[in-house]
């Protein structure tokens, strides 16, 4: 492999000669040899620092027109976009297990752009920390991709899988309105109920969690951007913090906003807390509904054996013609893991000491890992499992 020599304060590091990124990334690299190639820092942070970087260059070009000129401006949002496209993924190589401000995934985003916009420019134009990180810090840009990278796995991924199982289910509804059953509690037989009106009780509290997860998304949309490295704001131009919030928001066509006080921004990690908890209450009521379903689709003769399920797979290496709920199984699996996952969250929001908290790389990985595979689960449980739901009705 080729190698290049870059630099930085404590000297010269060697960076394979094909990539982006620079000293400070390479260190990381070499450092944190930990969940390497498997706990990489989410895609969702690197889209997000994409964002934030192409927002701030914007922001920097109104008010330091004469630092972010018109040419720098140019390349490095093209760099930027390419970020966000995705299409430089393979130069984003740092783990979760890094420093907990996240400072070296923004010495990352830092590097890789300054260089491809330098490639862009056909000139080394940009510098990591004096163009693409003016106005900024470690300390507000990691809490502010958290933001941004949460608001949308929610509102785009999270919430859309949730309307389309609400959907089915409504479907089910009126199928099955003139099926009458017998109630259950603890286990045992109650009162009669139609089967519509037990499917009534699974969407409404979709429905109630999708209203609780949209209740968490305006605190999310309070960004830290502009409160620097404690909160001060210091090196940031007056004004920066709110421009820049509204470049986010053009950027994204989400409704972002500077955050009133940057000090709770950069300690603080409630909001995400406040959030992933509607996202496990989402995630608690997947872990009922698809018990329900696999109870009653049990036996098939020497079960309840109420409904029919799809036959997706062979259910058996040893019983032919055995088939398994395998749909339930995997939600209920990936409801224990969100479950897991509240758990760092608020274990890691609960050590922010005096104006920063250090567990965010952790915090971001287990959210961002709770809303995409929460989606998935719902997208696959839906699509193969309540779409082909029967009522047995004899």
């Amino acid at each position: 492999m080729d190698y290049r020599v870059e630099h930085d304060s404590m000297g010269e590091v060697r960076v394979p000669a094909d990539r982006y990124w620079a000293a400070q990334t390479q260190r990381s690299h070499e450092n944190f040899k930990i969940g390497v190639g498997i706990e990489t820092m989410p895609r969702e942070i690197t889209h997000a620092f994409g964002v934030l970087k192409k927002a701030a260059a914007l922001a920097n070009h109104e008010l330091k027109p004469e630092k972010m000129t018109d040419r720098k401006l140019d390349v490095i949002s093209a760099a930027c976009d390419e970020v966000i496209e995705g299409k430089l993924n393979d130069h984003f190589p740092l783990v979760v297990w890094q420093t907990g401000s996240g400072t070296q995934s923004n010495m990352n985003a830092n590097e890789v752009i300054a260089n491809r916009a330098n490639e862009i420019a056909g000139e080394k134009l940009c510098h990591p920390n004096d163009d693409i990180n003016m106005s900024q810090s470690s300390n507000d840009t990691f809490p502010t991709a958290m933001h941004i990278s949460a608001v949308l796995v929610l509102e785009d991924k999270l919430l859309p899988a949730a309307q389309g199982l609400v959907d089915e289910l409504k479907r089910l509804e009126a199928e099955n309105a003139d099926v009458v059953k017998s109630g259950r509690t603890h286990l045992q037989d109650a009162v009669p109920i139609r089967f519509s009106q037990e499917i009534s009780g699974w969407r409404s509290s979709v429905e109630r969690d999708m209203e609780l997860i949209r209740l968490s998304l305006a605190p999310l949309k309070e960004l830290a951007l502009g409160g620097t490295a404690v909160g001060t704001g210091l090196n940031a131009p007056k004004g920066f913090d709110e421009k820049v919030a509204q470049q986010v928001a053009q950027i994204t066509g989400k409704d972002f906003r500077t955050a009133e006080n940057k000090f709770h921004a950069l300690t603080s990690k409630d909001e995400i807390v406040f959030a992933h908890g509607a996202v496990k209450a989402l995630a608690a009521d997947m872990m009922k509904i698809a018990n329900d379903v696999r109870w009653l689709a049990s036996g098939p003769r020497d079960g309840l054996g109420e409904i029919r399920i799809p036959e997706n797979e062979p259910g058996s290496s040893i019983m032919p013609g055995k088939v398994n709920p395998t749909q339930c199984e995997q939600v209920t699996m990936v409801a224990v893991q969100v479950m897991g996952n509240d758990t760092a969250i608020g274990m890691g929001a609960s050590q922010g000491n005096f104006e920063l908290n250090v567990f965010m790389p952790v915090i971001a990985y287990n959210f961002l890992q709770s809303a995409r595979l929460l989606a998935e689960s719902i997208i696959s449980f839906t699509v193969n499992c309540v779409v082909g739901i029967e009522a047995d009705r004899d």
